[in-house]
């Protein structure tokens, strides 16, 4: 059984690898209607899979939460939505469906991690499942039964340890619970190593067919948008224009802080004339704009912003150098996970209310789907990785919660926890996360921009 959960967070990108996707790629503020927040797209992903011996039947329990902070590069004129600022737009049918295959494709992968790691160690398995819930289809196969479920929250993969009508005696050495605790290790992190695989392979997929992105960055900031009738359109701003300085400040390096130093200055000058030097082509020339006063008192010239970066493609002249960037960019990937975790339970207060289910995680795919292939593999990538070090976690109903409990099952010297005492601890992580997957669910529909229209 698998929950998925989102946390969109905004944060600074950063640049420790010169071909990360993960820049400042469409970072846009809404000068006009939102306060100047960095727009971060993306996702937080825990998978984790569970075994405990305890249950009537054990199984691999997996639960994505998603927690990025890093950005993909979209086509002009998108932009990804956070459910904080405004709803999800799930987009065309197709990139929904786009979205929906790699989600899929994920949790394949990692339940077929588990199983493969049980199955070629000669261990009994008795389920393998996309989804959960009520079956929708299934068909069984060397004793093993393969079905897709009503509720596509995950997977899992069934053990029959302690089920009466296998027909497996219980002190089977091919059963789970009775292997030993490496080969048990084996089975339960199987999952996460094929996420880190999986990840690598798509990257170097990316590397190999589009090339990764390279960010050059020029000065200024660059205006995407103009809106009709609003002060900048008034007072001779265009699509394209590059703010240089904003009364006398100039902006040398583009970058968030650019952008949050331009939208402040407007904010605070409602009716009040500011002055921008502006870059059109070859020309520099200053603009004197009056910004409307907004409903709160602040000042907007309705326009978006966003760094003025701009890129190329670089790709590998040999194999070698195709491992080679593959290496770089799955190493910047994942640390900027890393540090989104890290950042997410030092300020847990903050992110929390981020925190989203799948319909966020397709929502979101699917606008990168729309947007260009690079965001697709680089989405699916971090996914893999998010859902690898997540899943790691000491947690219950997590990879990391069953691999702790057998590690203190080899620190009493080969005796398990009391077998209550483990289902109570599992039980009641699994109950947490579904309670939590259900309610993001609920939460996250009602986000949706078609629903709110409904609404």
């Amino acid at each position: 059984m698998e929950t998925m959960l989102i946390n969109f967070s905004s944060s600074p990108p950063t640049s420790s690898s010169p071909y990360s996707l993960f820049r400042l790629a469409n970072l846009k503020s809404h000068i006009s209607e939102f306060p100047p927040k960095p727009k971060t797209h993306l996702l937080n992903s825990l998978s984790s899979s569970f075994y405990s011996s305890s249950n009537a039947r054990s199984f691999h329990c997996k639960n994505q939460f998603l927690n990025f902070r890093s950005r993909f590069t979209v086509k002009k004129g998108h932009e990804f939505r956070s459910c904080a600022v405004s709803g999800f737009d799930l987009g065309s049918f197709e990139s929904v469906l786009e979205a929906a295959g790699v989600l899929t494709a994920i949790i394949i992968v990692h339940e077929s991690g588990h199983f493969l790691a049980a199955y070629l160690q000669g261990i009994h398995v008795s389920k393998f499942a996309v989804g959960f819930g009520p079956i929708l289809a299934k068909f069984n196969a060397r004793n093993v039964e393969y079905s897709i479920r009503a509720f596509p929250l995950g997977g899992f993969v069934g053990f029959p340890d302690n089920d009466p009508e296998s027909g497996i005696p219980v002190d089977d050495e091919n059963l789970l619970k009775n292997r030993p605790i490496l080969d048990r290790v084996i089975v339960i992190s199987a999952g996460v190593v094929a996420n880190i695989i999986f990840a690598y392979v798509i990257i170097f997929i990316q590397v190999l067919s589009v090339g990764l992105p390279v960010q050059e960055s020029f000065p200024g900031v660059l205006v995407p948008e103009v809106r009709a009738f609003s002060a900048a359109s008034r007072d001779g701003l265009f699509p394209g224009d590059v703010l240089l300085s904003v009364n006398g400040v100039e902006f040398p390096k583009t970058g968030p802080s650019a952008v949050s130093e331009i939208v402040d200055i407007i904010k605070k000058s409602p009716k009040r004339n500011v002055i921008l030097e502006v870059g059109r082509g070859e020309q520099k020339f200053e603009i004197g704009i009056t910004p409307d006063e907004n409903f709160d008192g602040t000042g907007k010239i309705g326009v978006q912003l966003s760094p003025n970066v701009k890129f190329t493609k670089v790709r590998p002249k040999n194999l070698p150098e195709a491992f080679r960037f593959s290496g770089k960019e799955f190493w910047s990937l994942t640390s900027n996970v890393l540090d989104s975790l890290k950042q997410t339970f030092l300020n847990f207060s903050q992110t929390a209310s981020k925190v989203s289910g799948p319909v966020a995680i397709i929502a979101v795919g699917a606008e990168v789907a729309r947007s260009n292939i690079d965001g697709l593999y680089q989405f699916a990538a971090v996914l893999n990785i998010n859902l690898a070090v997540i899943n790691l976690l000491p947690l219950p109903a997590l990879d990391g919660g069953s691999l702790a409990l057998i590690l203190i099952e080899a620190a009493r010297g080969g005796r398990k926890l009391p077998l209550e005492l483990e289902q109570r601890i599992m039980s009641s992580g699994i109950m947490l996360v579904i309670l939590l997957g259900l309610f993001l669910i609920i939460r996250d529909t009602l986000n949706l921009d078609f629903i709110k229209e409904l609404l």
